[in-house]
């Protein structure tokens, strides 16, 4: 990089850019113990640098894990030919609490399910980057480093006219562009199941940079099979909807009969066509932790192409070599339930005591197909502000790839570290942080 120097402007100004965040609402909020808790993402202000040689092979191998992804979701749903085949076993299929089969037999338009992924990765020391998580039912955080950006520009405006980094402000663009792709006649809407939600921000973000209604519970309502939004003018016709509630809640007449926050009826005005839902309903069963472990074979089977990004080492009890492997290596792997999200049912082996491996091991005997094992990857420190000094914590990336007439992967993404020095876990729910993500230009003249 030119003049790194210059981020030096960034660490003094780190103060100030946290106190506008929370000003501006810049919070994430998680329920524990049944009470609502809105606390600051705390932003650290060293970025992760990510050459523009690098970002060249992310992107291609982005691109290719979503296009998979789709496709596997495309097919699950309707001829489940990569089960004929013998891919991907039909258990992990039909025993995932992420398959629906509500919604057996409808396609959205162009066959896209996954409109906006989320794939999370780490690098690890020897350079090499891996695929921890597909996350393809509501991945969050594309604001942060979108805002924190934006501050950081307003704080040190010489670090970003003197270096050459790639500008992230195209991200609401993509976003506009994919949700008309998808509109099948009418207004866009983001959907938020109100400011209690832990992403309430992003919501209300997004609504802004793409143009489109922000609506809650109740500003939602199907006819004829059609949805509408109700509006001062009366009602508008509704055309696509990125909803940011999950699959159980957002019809009661078709999922959860109990749920106040759902729309009921657009299941049916989803199956009719009329409109899209960003992403689809049913996507979870793509992003299960145990069919993680089937993404490099679909990008074989699919695209016929040799993976560009890899998985962890991953091993599935399910299979009797696998189980083991990992009975006999317990003490070195990380043992995740592929039911957990957010960081959490991650147990690594070797923070078990003879009695808690002895636990994990009759749980992996006893439900073999609720657990994955990976080895642990030793990825790589970020260097982060903490007290005024500067030291290492491990962090990942989440990148965002959007799929619409195109795909493409955002030249960004979010950065998040752990606090704990001791800590892989970096999700915000356990108490992590995040920084920007640079992605540098490959000449002169491209960034901004």
């Amino acid at each position: 990089m030119e003049n790194f120097d210059v981020i030096k402007s960034l660490v003094a100004n780190a103060d100030s850019i946290n106190e506008q965040l929370a000003r501006y609402g810049v919070k994430f909020g998680i329920y524990k113990n049944g009470t609502f808790n809105e606390r600051l993402f705390p932003f650290d202000p060293i970025p992760r640098i990510i050459s523009a040689e690098d970002w060249a092979f992310l992107e291609k191998g982005l691109v290719q894990r979503v296009n998979a992804l789709n496709l596997f979701l495309a097919d699950i749903y309707s001829r489940k030919q990569i089960i004929s085949d013998g891919i991907v076993p039909e258990e992990f299929v039909f025993s995932s609490s992420g398959y629906l089969a509500q919604c057996e037999g409808v396609s959205p338009p162009f066959a896209i399910y996954s409109h906006i992924s989320g794939i999370d990765l780490v690098q690890a020391k020897d350079g090499t980057w891996y695929v921890l998580e597909d996350n393809l039912r509501i991945p969050s955080g594309a604001s942060y480093p979108l805002i924190a950006r934006g501050l950081s520009r307003k704080c040190s405006p010489d670090t970003f006219s003197e270096n050459q980094i790639l500008d992230n402000r195209g991200y609401g663009i993509m976003l506009r562009d994919m949700l008309d792709d998808m509109n099948r006649g009418g207004i866009n809407v983001i959907y938020a199941p109100g400011r209690y939600n832990a992403a309430y921000f992003e919501h209300a973000y997004f609504a802004e940079q793409t143009g489109s209604v922000l609506a809650q519970p109740g500003d939602l309502f199907v006819e004829n099979n059609v949805a509408y939004c109700r509006t001062l003018g009366g009602k508008e016709r509704v055309g696509a909807i990125y909803r940011r509630i999950s699959d159980d809640y957002l019809d009661p007449l078709t999922f959860l009969s109990e749920s106040l926050i759902g729309i009921p009826g657009i299941m049916d005005a989803y199956r009719a066509g009329n409109v899209a839902l960003i992403n689809a309903p049913g996507n979870g069963v793509a992003d299960d932790k145990g069919i993680y472990y089937f993404v490099p074979k679909m990008v074989r089977y699919y695209l016929k192409e040799e993976p560009i990004l890899q998985n962890a080492p991953t091993y599935l009890p399910f299979y009797e070599e696998d189980r083991k492997y990992v009975l006999e290596n317990l003490p070195t792997l990380v043992i995740k339930d592929v039911a957990e999200a957010g960081g959490y049912g991650v147990l690594f082996g070797r923070d078990m005591d003879s009695a808690k491996l002895s636990e994990m091991r009759e749980m992996i005997l006893k439900e073999p197909r609720r657990w994955i094992a990976q080895e642990v990857i030793d990825f790589k420190d970020l260097p982060i502000m903490e007290g005024g000094e500067q030291v290492e914590r491990k962090a990942d990336l989440r990148a965002f790839v959007l799929s619409g007439k195109i795909v493409q992967a955002w030249p960004s993404g979010l950065t998040r570290f752990s606090r704990n020095p001791t800590s892989f876990i970096v999700n915000s729910s356990q108490g992590g942080g995040f920084k920007d993500t640079w992605v540098m230009a490959s000449r002169r003249g491209q960034s901004t």
